[in-house]
């Protein structure tokens, strides 16, 4: 059974660094495209970061480039998000997602995610 299961969220000051974990199991990385989301309380769901199913392309939303670095340990079958420089207005849910894809592919986008996490609360507060 395919799962992916979020940890690594709290409570953090403005300035501050936070490290997001998406524990895969039931799949391989080398098969999904990864990707980070989030939602903040009354706003839509947008797309954070992707990563490709071969690790080597990834994307990240405006908001959040040069602070944020998607990145996955294969032997862990787990992918992360760092999260540095934490803003008030990057506080949501944040989820991971996945979507089949060729095996190690470049491939990279946020649409047509097949499998959610439950997600984990970050919020960034003084």
């Amino acid at each position: 059974q395919l799962q992916l299961v979020e940890s690594g969220g709290g409570l953090v000051q403005p300035g501050g660094s936070l490290r997001l974990s998406c524990a895969a199991s039931g799949f391989t990385l080398g098969y999904y495209v990864i990707g980070w989301f989030r939602q903040a309380p009354g706003k839509e769901r947008e797309g954070v970061s992707c990563l490709s199913s071969s690790g080597g392309v990834t994307k990240y939303a405006d908001s959040v480039k040069g602070r944020f670095t998607i990145s996955r340990d294969n032997a862990k079958n787990t992918v992360y998000l760092q999260m540095n420089n934490l803003k008030p207005e990057d506080t949501a849910v944040y989820y991971c997602a996945a979507d089949r894809s060729d095996y190690y592919s470049s491939y990279c986008a946020y649409h047509g995610m097949d499998y959610w996490g439950k997600g984990t609360l970050v919020t960034v507060s003084s």
